[in-house]
């Protein structure tokens, strides 16, 4: 029988969603020695192998009208966010957090970004083009995507994240503040509440971490 454990829970890592209307979440404590597989994981039933969780395939268009998929970040590690252009209340503390991430590892090759719209009807690839040329964002390296609704949606689910819309909230749209990052085989292996500097200070770690089991 197959063993499935959510590591998660072993952890004692709180999953705690913040929206637009309310931008609190738990920290998170994990220690720098090592990062966790994050997510449900099983025994391969022939091998033995551990199976991990990780982020399903996806297509979306960047602010430069290019396909991003799974392969470009093959090897890679990333970090992932949910926003939109138009949200009046965590956005633009998410957007500056992420902000400082980029700045820092931007001229590292091995590490990317990519922001997921959740606004897919307004945010459309001009608009997010010029977002990103307003922000200062080297879009080699931060990709701004939009895409089919549902599948955005649905891919928040494989980051442990939130994306829906909500005629009651703030912009009409519901989405967590987390930034999350994730290794070179698309498996989650940390997160933080972007809208917190302490926390994001500590997200660099991890990052920094997981990017020296690569040399």
């Amino acid at each position: 029988m197959k063993n499935i454990i959510f590591i998660i829970l072993v952890l004692g890592v709180g999953f705690t969603f913040s929206n637009c209307g309310n931008p609190t979440e738990k920290p998170t404590t994990i220690s720098k020695k090592t990062l966790p597989f994050l997510g449900f994981h099983d025994t391969d039933s022939i091998s033995g192998d551990t199976i991990y969780h990780t982020v399903r395939p996806f297509e979306f268009m960047n602010q430069d009208s290019q396909k991003v998929t799974n392969e470009l970040f093959d090897g890679k590690v990333y970090a992932v966010d949910f926003f939109f252009i138009s949200c009046p209340t965590i956005c633009p503390k998410l957007t500056k957090q992420m902000l400082r991430v980029h700045e820092k590892f931007k001229d590292n090759p091995d590490f990317l970004m990519v922001s997921h719209t959740v606004d897919t009807k307004h945010d459309t690839i001009p608009r997010l083009k010029s977002y990103a040329e307003n922000l200062g964002a080297d879009t080699d390296k931060w990709h701004f995507v939009t895409g089919e609704k549902r599948e955005i949606y649905e891919i928040a689910e494989d980051y442990f994240s939130v994306a829906l819309e909500n005629a009651d909230a703030p912009g009409g749209y519901d989405h967590s503040g987390r930034i999350i990052l994730l290794d070179g085989k698309g498996r989650v292996r940390s997160f933080c509440n972007g809208t917190e500097p302490e926390e994001v200070d500590e997200f660099m770690k991890d990052i920094e971490w997981l990017l020296a089991q690569k040399s």
